[in-house]
């Protein structure tokens, strides 16, 4: 009967008479209440979501059903994201099993109802949200005051029951269900849902180098990198001379030939291509149409599959959730699955997860959780804001490889005598694994190097599953930061009174919070070479393993390395955006991060910044050296010659081009204005050197480069030489009345007085008027100048010898002198501070870069894209971040375990906002052969008593220091090598 229940119709549970009445208008979001974003607050997200996405967000009212681990989980992402309202609503108390999971539950809320227990903490995350609790029942009428709906830790009948009322109203509706090591995830977005933005990429372009005149036309694009187009794109044509008509019809869509390459439509009735051109992607919408639950239930097109180590497992999975929410017993489980598959009718029925299912389905795990919790928040992100691709409708996960690898240890008798529940807040965890697996997590020792967003999603989860929390167990965490305001909307365990303290610190006593058995503590070392001395040998060999939450690829080759040389296993994650990578390194069993990852930085060639560039991203690049070199570098250099004796000699070693550089530099730094150097003595001094220096840079500088390539010159091939990637310049004229203009001398002088401790000002118009009193010398390009066209050519001439002696001999008398030695000529060097709006430090970059784009016709860039290139910030959501630690620590449960096979383990590759996910088997540690023994690369050969091996070079590090060209005798080599 219950089998026969789940396979009719809807309509059968939940009478015709009562879906009559939720017809009615479909929900709408309400755009006239949204206020302006804070960007300060949400500056990362917004490089994920975008500011059209978020005002659409700040419009919607969620509601989330039950506050155990999942629901909470849920509802701090979706409060972090900033839609207007969450409504929590759970009518039932707290158990010692919702502590394994619920981070915002304590003991002393046991028997407390949950979303009333949890709404302070929910509330303090973000104060751009209203939060509130509903601690009633679930009810048609409370369901059709919001625009999202999430169900978590619901009956299959409310489900379809409150499915249908959603679909019919418009309103979104999710599902999200976690059982032990099992999760699964469900979405409605209604007949009629429009994706704005697929994929949430910055639209490609690129620039281009010809375009044929046939059917269809061939572009041949100039950059150096892919254009990053596939068949069926469309795109936009822009600036291109010649073949004009191309840059007023609409939309073309293209067809992929090679990487540099594409066809179009037909070219052959247009004009003859000349040169120049952009070519840019064109984002197009798209209109989705849902199943409700009660019809997608039986649709298992509509599953999705994301383990590929499982390809049935997922279509099993969906049927025994179905049974689960009638049985629990294994044997009744089965046999309910088999009838339900009767109708679905798979070819592969996976048995064996049914039963270990069923075995762990009364568990409720952190890991798990942070999983389900992270995609399903981010459905909540796509329904309420249009962005990115909605889950299509199904997803049903589990990690069932957690349990022991011993097929002994899987019965059902081996669980009931391992798995009792002890009143403890690790019951919802020893439901699945048992207490003796408990405390062998609790007396890890664990070192967490990172802080930041999945630092803080690991600590909390490392507080849930008692990891450390034993009396043999500690975890010792490191961060050099401190904390942001832009921290806050996704590094949770952060509030808005922790602003300014150590990352470290704050993120271990709100992990202490959660779990007060915790054992952390806290450093705030850079992990580099430097801090070898505190993280040694002995260190090293007293942990049973280290997380990495880092942020560069450097610092991750580098923890790695230390885990390859101490054999420690290592748990890596990292996001960008919406995307997410883990992986597990185990030591002699899997590859390391470092043999494992590959760089795609794109380096920019110098070149390119200096004089020929023909992108947004090179201006800005150009802009962020200009910055570097005049407010950082020259004040840094000056404060080492006052400091250091040997600064000058040391200098000169450097060669006579940089040398002359450096030591330039400080000599004009050093003398005054009136002296012919640029140090000032007043503000006028500031604003006057500001002024000059921007006629140099958008005039001057352009003026001798259109004197060594006017923009009529040819290459010797005979074609432009101002074409492809080559824009061609044009000088700029100083305006006082251009805002641009007046940015950018405002912000250089209040820097360039910064460096001396003169006080600067704001005010424009007091600015003019000093600037009305200043003679700008005239210039005339010169034809002795040699502008580079290629890096190597650069290279080149650097290294050429150059009689430069006479020059240098002659700055070091000057710097020889007593008086420049006095402290009162110290400077004060500026640190790039990208998120500080008053410190005049993006008001430069946004108004130089701009300028120099004007200078090359480039489109320029607003303050806030400008503020996401020049700081080199990584987008990031509180979504993905959730999913990556809950991935991270799965493999956790293995390590612990002591788990030996490869096919045990994953590694993961997501992107939340396509729903695109890779879990598979990592690649195996690479294995070499020592005396006929097969050894991983990072596997130590073990010797025992006396070994006569011939040596011939001896090395520490990189220093080597013992060779013999000469193979000599053994006992000689071990003598010397003894010596």
């Amino acid at each position: 009967q219950t089998v026969q229940k789940i396979l009719r119709n809807e309509s059968e549970i939940l009478p015709s008479k009562q879906l009559s009445s939720f017809t009615g208008p479909v929900c709408k979001f309400n755009m006239s209440e949204i206020g302006e974003i804070d960007e300060g607050f949400y500056s990362r997200q917004l490089y994920v979501l975008g500011h059209e996405a978020m005002h659409r967000m700040g419009a919607a009212s969620v509601l989330i059903a039950g506050m155990r681990g999942l629901g909470v989980e849920i509802a701090k992402n979706v409060i972090l994201s900033g839609v207007k309202s969450v409504t929590v609503q759970d009518a039932g108390q707290a158990v010692w099993t919702d502590l394994s999971s619920q981070f915002f539950l304590k003991e002393c809320h046991i028997g407390q109802n949950r979303a009333t227990c949890s709404l302070q903490q929910l509330s303090a995350l973000n104060p751009h949200v209203q939060v509130s609790a509903h601690t009633g029942p679930l009810n048609e009428d409370l369901l059709l005051k919001f625009q999202v709906v999430v169900l978590t830790d619901s009956s299959l009948d409310d489900q379809k029951r409150f499915g249908d009322l959603c679909h019919s109203h418009g309103i979104k509706f999710i599902v999200a269900d976690t059982k032990g090591l099992c999760g699964q995830l469900f979405c409605d977005f209604g007949e009629e849902h429009e994706v704005l933005d697929q994929d949430g990429e910055i639209p490609a372009s690129t620039m281009i180098q010809s375009i044929t005149k046939e059917n269809p036309g061939v572009v041949i694009c100039a950059d150096d990198r892919s254009h990053g187009f596939s068949d069926g794109t469309k795109v936009s044509f822009s600036e291109v001379q010649g073949m004009t008509e191309l840059n007023s019809i609409g939309p073309v869509e293209i067809k992929f030939i090679d990487p540099y390459s594409f066809n179009i439509l037909d070219t052959s009735g247009f004009s003859a291509y000349e040169r120049g051109g952009i070519v840019t992607e064109v984002k197009q919408s798209c209109m989705l149409n849902f199943k409700p639950l009660s019809e997608a239930l039986l649709d298992h097109d509509l599953l999705k599959m994301i383990d590929f180590g499982k390809m049935t497992r997922h279509k099993t999975l969906h049927l025994a959730f179905q049974a689960l929410h009638s049985f629990l017993d294994a044997d009744a489980l089965i046999v309910m699955v088999r009838e339900l598959n009767e109708v679905a009718q798979l070819e592969e029925l996976d048995e064996a997860a049914v039963r270990k299912l069923s075995y762990t389905a009364r568990g409720d795990l952190g890991p798990i959780n942070a999983f389900i919790g992270g995609l399903a928040a981010q459905e909540v992100i796509k329904a309420s804001s249009g962005k990115f691709m909605p889950l299509q409708q199904w997803l049903n996960f589990d990690a069932l490889e957690c349990l022991p690898e011993q097929e002994d240890q899987l019965t059902e008798s081996s669980f009931s005598a391992v798995c009792l529940t002890e009143g403890t807040r690790y019951d919802g965890q020893i439901a699945v694994f048992g207490s003796a697996f408990q405390q062998k997590l609790a007396n890890q020792k664990y070192f967490l190097v990172g802080a930041g967003a999945i630092g803080c999603e690991l600590l909390k989860i490392f507080a849930l599953i008692g990891l450390g929390a034993g009396e043999e167990g500690r975890i010792t965490i490191t961060d050099m930061d401190f904390i942001e305001r832009s921290n806050l909307n996704r590094q949770f365990l952060f509030r808005s009174q922790d602003i300014g303290k150590p990352k470290s610190e704050v993120a271990a006593k709100a992990a202490q919070e959660i779990n007060p058995r915790m054992k952390i503590t806290a450093h705030q070392n850079r992990l580099d070479p430097d801090s070898e001395g505190v993280y040694d040998y002995n260190f090293f060999t007293g942990l049973d393993g280290v997380a990495a939450a880092l942020d560069t690829v450097e610092a991750r080759v580098y923890l790695d390395g230390r885990c390859v040389q101490h054999q420690k296993p290592l748990l890596e994650g990292g996001t960008l955006g919406s995307k997410g990578h883990t992986l597990v390194v185990v030591p002699h069993l899997t590859v390391s991060y470092g043999r494992d990852s590959s760089s795609s930085k794109h380096d920019i060639p110098l070149c390119t910044i200096k004089n020929f560039p023909h992108r947004i991203e090179h201006t800005l690049q150009w802009a962020r050296d200009q910055f570097e070199g005049l407010f950082k570098q020259t004040p840094e250099n000056v404060n080492l010659f006052l400091r250091e004796a040997g600064f000058v000699e040391r200098t000169l070693g450097l060669g006579d081009a940089e040398a002359l550089e450096v030591l330039g530099g400080v000599w004009s730094s050093l003398l005054n204005v009136k002296d012919g150097g640029q140090r000032p003595t007043s503000w006028e001094d500031c604003v006057t050197w500001a002024r000059c220096k921007w006629e140099t840079l958008y005039n001057n500088d352009i003026q001798q480069l259109l004197h060594c390539f006017p923009p009529e010159q040819v290459t010797p091939s005979g074609l432009p030489f101002w074409s492809g990637s080559k824009r061609c310049p044009h000088p700029l004229t100083f305006d006082p009345n251009n805002k641009t203009h007046m940015d950018y001398v405002v912000a250089a002088a209040n820097l360039y007085g910064q460096m001396y401790g003169i006080s600067g000002t704001r005010d424009s118009d007091s600015i003019r008027k000093t600037l009305d009193k200043i003679h700008v010398p005239s210039f005339t390009p010169k034809s002795s100048v040699k502008i580079h066209l290629t890096d190597k050519e650069m290279q080149e001439d650097r290294e050429k010898e150059s009689d430069d002696s006479a020059r240098l001999e002659e700055l070091k008398a000057k710097l020889a002198s007593p008086s420049l030695k006095s402290s009162a000529m110290r400077m004060y060097p500026i640190d790039f501070e990208k998120d500080d709006d008053s410190n005049f430090h993006m008001d430069y970059i946004v108004a130089a870069s701009n300028l120099r784009a004007e200078n090359y016709d480039i489109p320029a860039a607003d303050r806030h894209q400008s503020k996401r290139i020049a700081g080199r910030i990584i987008p990031a959501i509180a979504t993905t971040t959730a999913a990556v630690a809950g991935l991270m620590c799965l493999e956790l449960y293995k390590l612990v375990q002591g788990h030996q096979k490869i096919s045990s383990y994953r590694t993961a590759y997501i992107h939340l906002g396509v729903q695109h996910f890779v879990l598979c088997q990592p690649s195996p540690a690479p294995q070499l052969v020592f005396q006929t023994c097969p050894l991983s690369r990072v596997q130590r050969p073990q010797c025992s008593g006396t070994q006569l091996l011939p040596v011939n070079m001896v090395s520490a590090g990189i220093f080597l220091t013992g060779f013999n060209t000469t193979l000599p005798k053994q006992h000689e080599t071990l003598d010397t090598l003894r010596e």
